[in-house]
């Protein structure tokens, strides 16, 4: 670990957004540029990433960045550069899928494309991204990031961390499994071109 780069955490405000919602595309490995690339035809202006800006920026739901908290650090000129972040909302004891309430109505065409990823642990808090940029990584920001997301978990009286993870992202996969996290479901990905992995999509839990 780099420990002369120093790292805080803030809560993401409504100027976050486009830096959110690219940290989210990295994290989806595809699968949001897929859920925003559906909502085009609404705004057509906009490119995919754009519109998760504008979805994010709305406030609303658990797709908010007010429930983003983002890693930073400051260069020499006080100015902050974002490292990473997590997003992260309660799955309620009803089983009731969340995880992808930004998806459009099961019934719309290519609705089996996002089917894997209603994969859910009820009463959990849902870490539903986390990501670092490039430059940032191998530094132990993914580790503090968990270790907020556990707190936060704590804090709500959740007692189960829970999140998903593609078999074939074996950097991210590894991190889970180092931190503790197990595997107790998956799901077949179904083959899109904008999503990256295929295999499986594993559902992980972690008491907290």
């Amino acid at each position: 670990m780099n420990t002369s780069i120093k790292t805080t955490l803030r809560s993401a405000t409504v100027q976050d957004c486009p830096t959110a919602a690219r940290l989210m595309q990295i994290a989806a490995d595809g699968v949001c540029d897929y859920i925003w690339s559906l909502q085009q035809d609404e705004f057509p202006t906009l490119s995919p990433l754009e519109i998760g800006a504008k979805r994010y920026a709305e406030g609303e739901g658990n797709f908010s960045y007010r429930n983003c908290t983002l890693a930073l650090t400051h260069d020499d000129h006080q100015q902050e550069r974002v490292q990473g972040m997590v997003m992260a909302f309660a799955i309620p004891s009803e089983e009731v899928s969340t995880a992808v309430a930004e998806a459009p109505p099961e019934d719309f065409p290519g609705a089996e494309v996002l089917a894997p990823y209603a994969l859910e642990q009820p009463n959990s808090w849902y870490i539903c991204a986390l990501a670092v940029f490039p430059p940032y990584r191998q530094q132990g920001i993914g580790t503090q990031l968990l270790d907020l997301a556990f707190e936060q978990a704590r804090e709500r009286g959740f007692p189960t961390v829970s999140l998903l993870c593609f078999e074939q992202n074996v950097g991210a996969l590894r991190l889970y499994q180092r931190y503790g996290f197990k595997t107790i479901d998956h799901a077949a990905v179904v083959p899109h071109p904008l999503i990256h992995h295929t295999g499986n999509v594993l559902l992980m839990t972690k008491s907290v």
